[in-house]
C-alpha cells in the first residue's frame, strides 16, 4: 500500500493559484518553446493554456513567459521567475509526498503490520 497526496496552492478565497497542471504547462513551454505545442501535449486548447499563464502572472505580479514574435524566430521562453516557481513548487510537492509516506508508514505499518482489506469479506 502507498499513500497518495495532491498539492496545490490557493488564494485566501480558495481559488486555485498554482499546482501540478500549471507546472506541467510551464515545463512543456520551456521544453518546446511554444505555448501552442505545450497545450497540445496536455490536451488543452491554446486559449485556456494562455489564460492559465495570465492568471498566474496576476497572482505572482511578474512575467512568467517571454513571447518572441517573428515567423522564423518566434516562440516562447520562460523567465527566471517562472523557473524559480517551478523549482519551489516541485520541492514543496516532494517534501509533502515524502512526509506523507513517512507518516503513513509510522501510523499504518506500525509493528511491521499492514492493513489488509479483502473486498466482500465483511459487510461495511
Amino acid at each position: 500500500m502507498v499513500v497518495k497526496v495532491k498539492t496545490w496552492i490557493e488564494d485566501d478565497n480558495e481559488h486555485l493559484v498554482f499546482g501540478g497542471g500549471k507546472t506541467q504547462i510551464l515545463e512543456l513551454i520551456d521544453e518546446t518553446g511554444s505555448i501552442s505545442e505545450a497545450s497540445k501535449r496536455v490536451g488543452m486548447n491554446y486559449k485556456k493554456a494562455w489564460s492559465h499563464i495570465k492568471i498566474l502572472q496576476e497572482y505572482i505580479e511578474d512575467d512568467l513567459v517571454v513571447v518572441k514574435k517573428g515567423r522564423d524566430s518566434g516562440g516562447t521562453a520562460l523567465t527566471p521567475k517562472a523557473k524559480e516557481l517551478i523549482l519551489k513548487y516541485k520541492l514543496l510537492e516532494k517534501e509533502v509526498r515524502d512526509f506523507s509516506t513517512k507518516r503513513f508508514e509510522e501510523i499504518f505499518m506500525a509493528d511491521g503490520e499492514i492493513i489488509n482489506c479483502t473486498k466482500g469479506s465483511q459487510d461495511v
